[in-house]
């Protein structure tokens, strides 16, 4: 019964990571600002978001302060006798953010919602990393550098978030979608389908 207990406890701390850092993208805060904010350095900052520095309350405790979130939301613990992790959605200037990973480390997977409302000036970003977004419904707009897209359902785009970029309603009805983020520039790797069979002779 210990081991499981210590098994579901390591779960839920491996879960803290990408929540941290769904948080801070939601809010377009660098690692630099909430070290400003919290005290906490960057290194230590960016080891607790890819799973490499295990959290405690004495660092857990300022990023619910500069987040704003109550400290039980931050760890998302479950329920007393429920290993289970809940990944709780993260609400943020408008928007629904619901990390889809808890493994720390590597690329991490979130879906975005977007409800209808008004179509908002763009205000580009840049931070490290390499992310991937996938839209479900509605129509995203997006500004990458010069270039200013929109896209539909079913489309993609890849980028270096090193480019000044951001997204918003193209025409301000519901967007729905996913995106893949890796804060050491990993890029997704697609495998081509197999070649068909040469029908024997």
């Amino acid at each position: 019964m210990g081991e499981n207990t210590e098994e579901s406890l390591d779960d839920v701390l491996a879960a803290v990571g990408p929540r941290l850092k769904a948080l801070r993208l939601s809010r377009d805060v660098t690692l630099a600002a909430l070290a400003n904010i919290t005290g906490i350095s960057v290194s230590t900052l960016s080891r607790l978001e890819s799973g490499q520095r295990r959290p405690n309350l004495e660092l857990l405790l300022p990023l619910a302060k500069a987040h704003q979130v109550p400290l039980d939301e931050l760890v998302g613990a479950p329920a007393t006798g429920d290993p289970r992790v809940h990944l709780r959605p993260i609400e943020a200037y408008g928007m629904t953010i619901i990390p889809l990973t808890r493994k720390p480390g590597g690329i991490q997977a979130y879906k975005h919602i977007l409800p209808a409302g008004p179509m908002l000036a763009p205000t580009p970003q840049v931070h490290e990393g390499y992310e991937w977004l996938y839209v479900l419904n509605g129509r995203l707009r997006m500004v990458l550098g010069a270039r200013d897209l929109v896209l539909g359902p079913g489309e993609a785009v890849e980028f270096d978030t090193r480019v000044p970029h951001w997204f918003g309603r193209a025409d301000g009805r519901a967007v729905e979608f996913l995106s893949l983020f890796g804060t050491q520039g990993e890029r997704i790797h697609i495998r081509a389908k197999p070649a068909s069979k040469q029908p024997a002779t």
